[in-house]
């Protein structure tokens, strides 16, 4: 059974006079002058499988809360766990009863139920609610992109090879068990492991002759696959176990087939492969390649942020691709003018987005001053300021990096923890709906 709300005691009901325990009581505060969150949240919480009669579980509220606490605290489920059951300031922020102490599994499962859908939903809710009442000012906003890492080891070859051999070997084996028919295959994962090794170790003259030895065993591998398929298919009842199998099994041998298609091409047959046809994680294979010139490579996904005077979020945009900046601008204000129905007097964005079409563009749909912190070879006249105004502009361009770097440092937006897509962007909106409630809450504080 899940209620929406937990209806608290007055004598558990207790905030710490440290500093923070008074930022929380702000915070909770502003949670409460927004009941409609509730309302979207229970669209994913409260389901057909949540019994009307039993225990009661954590409310919609307190999973609310407490996924907030997680990401303003930037710890595990197991420490959030601890600290919930530890101090009295956190439970009563996370409106937990007396007798109900989350453990780490149930903190788990119940917040990962929050779909990103949902979370970005309350975020556009909340921020049109905060134009309204004055917190967020649209007269003026400044644009910037960063990029949200996604959990995984820097790839090499020989490393996702090796991965594809001993997961899809897993599946062959577990064949018995999932499907009732027992698969005989050859078992590969221990030689596949030590050749992965001895690529990674290797000097560069040595590696061709190693993947030479390590492509056809991988080859061998979806050979097995593909035949287990299709025994599977012709002698299996069909039961929900044996499907399952058949497409987590599907999913890894498409990703393999990618995988060693690249390999062959980069390692074998010296091409450049472009980085849009690449893959570099079997278990997170949404993650993009996100080159940032002579800065470096980053693998996960860039996003595009807008941000108002006082450092709230306007606007957050998890772009698929490596697009460049100077594509992204247009698109980006027109998703503002959509959201809020209303263009800014002033936009100010990086250098990255500079381009005369932009400017046009950004003229065209009603902005007067159209700025970006590099000319590249556009006048301030274009733009519609003097000198001392575009200097002073560049210097509040200059926020929004301090925006993206509390972002990372105090929300955990460096990487994203979750697993899969969904649980990707399920964490960048729990970070930038963490940040943006913890600002105005510092905000309402004065």
């Amino acid at each position: 059974m899940r209620e929406s709300r937990t209806v608290q005691i007055s004598i558990f009901d207790f905030y710490s006079p440290h500093e923070f325990g008074l930022h929380l009581k702000q915070l909770s505060e502003v949670l409460d002058e927004h009941p409609e969150i509730l309302a979207l949240l229970e669209q994913d919480l409260i389901t057909e499988d949540c019994t009307e009669v039993g225990r009661k579980g954590l409310s919609v509220e307190s999973i609310f809360r407490c996924m907030l606490l997680k990401q303003i605290l930037g710890v595990s489920y197991e420490q959030l766990s601890f600290h919930l059951s530890d101090s009295l300031s956190y439970r009563t922020f996370a409106r937990l009863g007396a007798e109900n102490y989350p453990g780490k599994s149930s903190l788990q499962i119940n917040i990962r139920r929050i779909s990103p859908q949902k979370l970005e939903t309350i975020f556009n809710t909340l921020s049109l609610k905060n134009v309204d009442q004055g917190d967020i000012d649209l007269s003026k906003i400044r644009i910037d992109s960063t990029v949200v890492k996604s959990n995984i080891a820097p790839p090499s070859d020989s490393q996702l090879l090796n991965d594809g051999v001993r997961v899809l070997s897993r599946l062959l084996a577990k064949s018995s068990s999932m499907t009732g028919i027992r698969i005989r295959f050859k078992d590969f994962r221990k030689e596949s492991k030590s050749l992965s090794y001895r690529i990674f170790y290797a000097k560069k003259a040595e590696k061709e002759t190693l993947y030479r030895e390590l492509l056809p065993i991988a080859t061998k591998v979806m050979g097995q696959v593909e035949r287990a398929t299709t025994t599977i298919r012709t002698q299996s009842v069909g039961c929900l176990e044996t499907t399952h199998w058949l497409a987590e099994i599907e999913h890894f041998s498409t990703l393999m087939g990618r995988v060693i298609s690249q390999t062959q091409r980069r390692v074998i047959e010296h091409e450049k492969v472009p980085s849009s046809e690449k893959i570099v994680s079997l278990f997170e294979d949404h993650t993009d390649i996100i080159i940032k010139g002579s800065r470096g490579i980053d693998y996960g996904h860039k996003i595009n942020l807008a941000s108002d005077s006082r450092g709230l979020l306007t606007g957050v945009f998890i772009e698929d691709g490596d697009a460049a900046d100077v594509e992204r601008y247009v698109p980006v204000l027109s998703d503002h003018e959509r959201r809020y129905g209303v263009v800014p007097k002033t936009v100010v964005a990086d250098g990255g987005y500079a381009s005369l079409s932009n400017l046009d563009a950004g003229k065209e749909m009603g902005i007067k001053r159209v700025v970006f912190h590099k000319k590249k070879g556009l006048t301030l006249i274009a733009m519609g300021v003097k000198n001392k105004t575009y200097r002073a502009l560049r210097n509040f361009r200059a926020g929004i990096e301090g925006n993206i770097s509390e972002l990372k440092r105090a929300f955990g937006l460096g990487k994203s923890m979750w697993k899969r897509l969904d649980g990707f962007k399920a964490y960048v909106w729990a970070s930038v709906l963490s940040y943006n409630l913890t600002r105005l809450a510092r905000l309402r504080s004065g």
